[in-house]
């Protein structure tokens, strides 16, 4: 049996702008906190501070609310401007219960506001998912072996809700360096029966296990996960965890209880 390790990691610097190089602020962070790189670690690296540096965050105030936006918001009591947000941040909407705007965005996830959120982000603003969270996190684990020589993955998270089940968890939202799934099908269990469905979401399970140390209100963006077993995988990506909508059992049972 292998350990794992969650280790916490304070920013130098938590005013992350448009522009911040985090591969670098994640080094410099690290020596602040007495701490290096390992091979085969795995740095977790919250949304919220990758959207910031790539200037996916949104003031209010220049957002101008469409026709369709201001009825929703008016049907459900909600600003028209964070619902413009949400629907051009959207493929398509999903279905809205409650005031509740599920949706499935430009990247394929289906969950609640497009993941636009106002939390941990100055002012009356949002922040929006990277345009290409894989590639985001592609570009932080290049600078983060170029400057180590150490052979790392990169996750890139985001708190999402769960089917029938309450309360949030943190899940891969963009990846680099790491295949998504562990496909145990095929194998044999510990009584030799044979497995025919498990996969296991090992990203998801990382991501998640970050966040024990991280919190949503803690000011902790980043974390490494050490001693976890993954394969590594340089072309591999999040739409490897993208459910096809076909064959969502869950998303067809909700959807007939609207």
């Amino acid at each position: 049996m292998r350990r794992v390790e969650v280790i916490p990691v304070a920013v130098s610097d938590p005013n992350v702008a448009k522009g911040y190089d985090l591969a670098s602020l994640i080094l410099d962070s690290l020596e602040v906190n007495g701490l290096s790189l390992e091979d085969g670690d795995v740095v977790v690296v919250t949304q919220k501070i990758v959207s910031k540096a790539e200037g996916r965050v949104i003031n209010l105030a220049d957002v101008i609310p469409s026709e369709h936006a201001v009825e929703i918001a008016s049907k459900y009591c909600k600003d028209p401007r964070v619902v413009e947000v949400i629907l051009r941040e959207a493929r398509k909407v999903v279905a809205i219960k409650d005031g509740v705007i599920i949706t499935q965005t430009r990247h394929g996830f289906v969950c609640a506001n497009s993941a636009v959120d106002g939390s941990n982000v100055e002012g009356d603003s949002l922040t929006m998912l990277p345009l290409d969270p894989d590639a985001s996190a592609r570009r932080i684990r290049a600078g983060l072996m170029k400057a180590t020589g150490k052979r790392i993955a990169v996750i890139i998270s985001d708190t999402f809700g769960r089917p029938f089940r309450e309360g949030q968890v943190n899940v891969a939202v963009g990846i680099a360096g790491i295949k998504p799934l562990i496909d145990y099908r095929g194998l044999r269990d510990m009584y030799g029966k044979e497995l025919r469905v498990t996969s296991i979401a090992v990203a998801d399970e990382i991501a998640s296990a970050a966040e024990l140390v991280m919190g949503k209100s803690k000011g902790v963006p980043l974390a490494i996960v050490r001693g976890v077993e993954y394969e590594y995988s340089d072309d591999a990506s999040i739409n490897e965890l993208i459910r096809e909508e076909s064959k969502d059992i869950f998303l067809k049972l909700a959807l007939k209880t609207l």
